[in-house]
């Protein structure tokens, strides 16, 4: 794993140059477009002749063009909204290109992960907030982290995607202009290409081997988005009809000529080795053609999956016990006994005198839990591998490609570079691609089958049972109110660091504190004079990482339901109070809209409650309104009413999926989902254990986007933190009640 710590020592310059008889047309930003790209252009050792590539992000050539999505797409767009933001510069039209995924490469790297590097809050807009983004900014351009995450693939490719096709569109008009002998302030473009004063046209494709043979027009400004054709307005994603119809072929549908299938039975306790296994009745088993024993299982290859996941469920096998305790209550009182000054991750933020104002009025104090929840998409891990002696080639949707190359190539003692990574469309992760067991496996076995294609398949059941989960948590908050104030809040939580575990296994592990711990809590943006939030890292527990909004899916109920106790405490409405409270003007206009959107008034009464929470992920602030009723059969929820501000909306029509799809992710796990271990095993295997929110639970969805933030933000994740706080004090202003533990089932019915 050594190369993955060389690969953060790497620096890449975005820029032009000369590669391959192409050209190369840099477009993080205009100043940056017109350094020289010290690694080259990703696209230039595959360019054709007559071809041409604006790097790292577009390639002409004479019968087509293509367009690279540098980010995985894992069901949240990226294979539409990226390209289209290219092509709404170059002016090409939806089925004028292709879209292929970016491979690994230096010159991809991540610039949106610089919000959440930088020690400040997202609504800190001060110089010395700045500055320490410039400075995680030139940190990432050393690394060259390629990787899709942390809701950053818009705020990581607004600007840059958007001057890459500029720069394109105008190095076409200056080839159509040297080609035609017309000046180019008298040609424009459209659909594809080049437009003449005399109305005769010049396709792209027709353009391309004269465009490599001219300088770039590097200094190419986007347009205004007064003037944008898609962008901004409701469009159809160009994977939309592909994916209704059955035709869009994601990882688990590929094949190769001589294939072989294999599924594996690994060691539940994660990581664990195998002891001994009996593979004697699955070795007579139809279709199956080897038994192979792995680093940590074995795995069955046959003629197809069905086949090989039956024959591995077949071997009986003594496992090593777990790493972690074998029992879940057992996972409970580490948590509850790591409030401890040894298991210290940090003080993120205090203000004011937090032990005089605790002193000062109504003492209030809370416990609040909540579990390991797994991934769960639909998609289950699988992969294809084919080693040679030459080196390896894997098929993956993953959202880390130079891990998996590093990964891979470790498994079966190779270089990084000897691994060929090719992303697949992906039916989910949710976090899960971020990890690698699959990976890991599907090496060593392609390892043992050198030269023949190997398809990997995890049985929905050994999916679960590998999943390595959202983190587990236990805060214990303590707040004072006072003449209708809130006047302190002591805020501290025990989890596992899930950001450090995925670090660690990625082989750059960190001794720094998880900032991911904080997240929901910290970052809290109202007007409380002494306020302190404490992380504690708990040792010895299963393996976590990172989960859809990861750290805020847990702090974020925390933080806003006590919150809540303390408004209530100090008898005041739950709304007025936070908008009274919040202290930043555009995340204060948010409350206030979706306040006016669900015309809250005050307390609804007759079994009905409203409860609202605004939590900021990601640099995303979310205000979530949800309605319930109680019933005599349990709690019904009617109504969820959402704001949003993400500085820009992107695509109106992709914002408001995305939007309902993480409400309705927040809610199904708050109400029915967790992980829970006996004998170092998860218990639950499949989705009827572990069941997301139901179509007849499923309420009404209103969302609204504002565009009052004064950076592009991401969606993918935001929304889920509030769902799960504003759901459990709408359910206390229906009946009296507060839930501080999830998943909520476990003390109230849902209808």
């Amino acid at each position: 794993m050594g190369d993955m710590q060389t690969l953060s020592r790497r620096a890449f310059v975005f820029g032009s140059a000369a590669v391959a008889g192409g050209i190369v047309f840099g477009a993080y930003g205009p100043a940056e477009a017109a350094a020289p790209s010290a690694d080259g252009n990703p696209l230039a050792a595959g360019l054709g002749p007559n071809s041409v590539t604006f790097n790292p992000w577009v390639e002409i050539s004479p019968d087509k063009i293509t367009l690279i999505a540098q980010h995985a797409d894992i069901g949240q767009g990226v294979g539409s909204v990226q390209p289209i933001m290219i092509a709404e510069e170059m002016d090409l039209d939806p089925g004028q290109f292709e879209v292929r995924f970016a491979g690994p490469s230096p010159a991809y790297f991540n610039t949106g992960f610089k919000e959440e590097l930088a020690p400040f809050l997202a609504a800190d807009q001060s110089p010395a907030a700045e500055a320490a983004r410039a400075a995680a900014l030139e940190s990432l351009r050393k690394s060259g982290l390629q990787m899709t995450g942390g809701s950053s693939t818009i705020p990581d490719t607004y600007e840059k995607l958007r001057v890459a096709g500029a720069v394109a569109r105008e190095t076409l008009k200056a080839a159509a202009a040297k080609r035609s002998g017309v000046a180019i302030a008298d040609i424009r473009t459209q659909s594809g290409h080049v437009i003449l004063p005399d109305g005769s046209k010049i396709p792209y494709v027709s353009l391309a081997a004269e465009a490599a043979r001219i300088p770039p027009v590097l200094d190419a400004q986007p347009r205004d988005p007064s003037t944008w054709r898609m962008l901004g307005k409701p469009m159809t994603r160009l994977d939309v009809r592909a994916k209704v119809m059955g035709e869009l072929q994601f990882g688990i549908d590929q094949k190769m000529e001589g294939m072989l299938y294999a599924s594996v039975k690994l060691n539940p306790g994660k990581g664990q080795p195998l002891k001994s296994y009996d593979a004697s009745k699955a070795r007579a088993m139809p279709g199956v053609k080897k038994i192979l024993e792995i680093k940590n299982g074995v795995a069955v290859i046959a003629t197809n999956s069905w086949y090989a996941m039956k024959a591995v469920d077949a071997i009986a096998c003594e496992w090593a016990p777990s790493a972690y305790p074998a029992e879940q209550a057992d996972h409970w009182k580490v948590l509850e006994s790591s409030f401890k000054p040894e298991f210290l991750g940090k003080e993120w933020r205090t203000i004011g005198d937090v032990g005089a104002g605790l002193k000062t009025g109504k003492l209030v104090e809370a416990e609040y839990r909540a579990p390991y929840v797994a991934h769960q998409p639909l998609e289950p891990l699988n992969g294809i591998g084919l080693v040679t002696d030459k080196g390896m080639e894997i098929w993956v949707g993953h959202q880390s490609p130079q891990a998996v190359q590093a990964i891979a190539a470790n498994a079966i003692g190779v270089k990084p570079e000897q691994v060929t990574f090719h992303n697949q469309w992906t039916g989910g992760s949710f976090g899960h691609r971020l990890e690698f067991e699959n990976v890991r496996v599907l090496a060593e076995i392609a390892n043992q089958m050198r030269g023949t294609p190997i398809k990997l398949v995890f049985s929905r059941e050994e999916d679960f049972l590998q999943d390595i989960p959202r983190q587990i948590a236990i805060a214990r908050h303590r707040g004072s109110v006072a003449n209708g104030k809130i006047v302190a809040t002591d805020l501290q939580l025990a989890s596992t660091a899930p950001f450090k575990g995925l670090l660690e296994r990625m082989g750059a592990p960190s001794k720094d504190p998880d900032p991911q711990l904080a997240a929901g809590t910290w970052n809290v943006y109202y007007d409380i004079p002494n306020f302190r939030a404490i992380s504690y890292e708990a040792q010895g527990l299963s393996p976590c990482t990172t989960w859809r909004s990861v750290g805020a899916s847990t702090a974020g109920f925390f933080t806003e339901s006590f919150i809540d106790e303390l408004i209530h405490a100090a008898g005041l409405d739950p709304m007025k109070a936070r908008i009274a409270m919040c202290n930043v003007p555009h995340y204060r206009k948010l409350l206030e809209t979706v306040a006016e959107m669900s015309t809250w008034k005050g307390p609804l009464g007759n079994g009905r409650g409203r409860g609202v929470a605004f939590v900021e992920s990601f640099g995303t602030p979310v205000a979530e309104v949800v309605e319930v009723t109680a019933t005599d059969r349990g709690i019904r929820i009617d109504k969820v009413w959402v704001a949003v501000d993400v500085g820009k909306v992107i695509d109106p029509v992709n914002f408001e999926n995305q939007v309902q799809g993480g409400v309705v992710w927040g809610l199904g796990h708050a109400i029915n989902c967790e992980i829970t271990y006996s004998k170092g095993a998860a218990q639950q295997t499949n989705y009827n254990h572990h069941e997301a929110m139901r179509i007849h639970q499923c309420p009404v969805i209103e969302v609204r986007g504002l565009e009052n933030d004064p950076k592009v933000r991401g969606l993918g994740e935001p929304p889920v933190p509030p769902a799960a706080p504003a759901l459990a004090n709408a359910i206390f202003a229906a009946t009296g009640k507060r839930i501080r533990e999830m998943p909520f089932n476990k003390f109230i019915d849902f209808v």
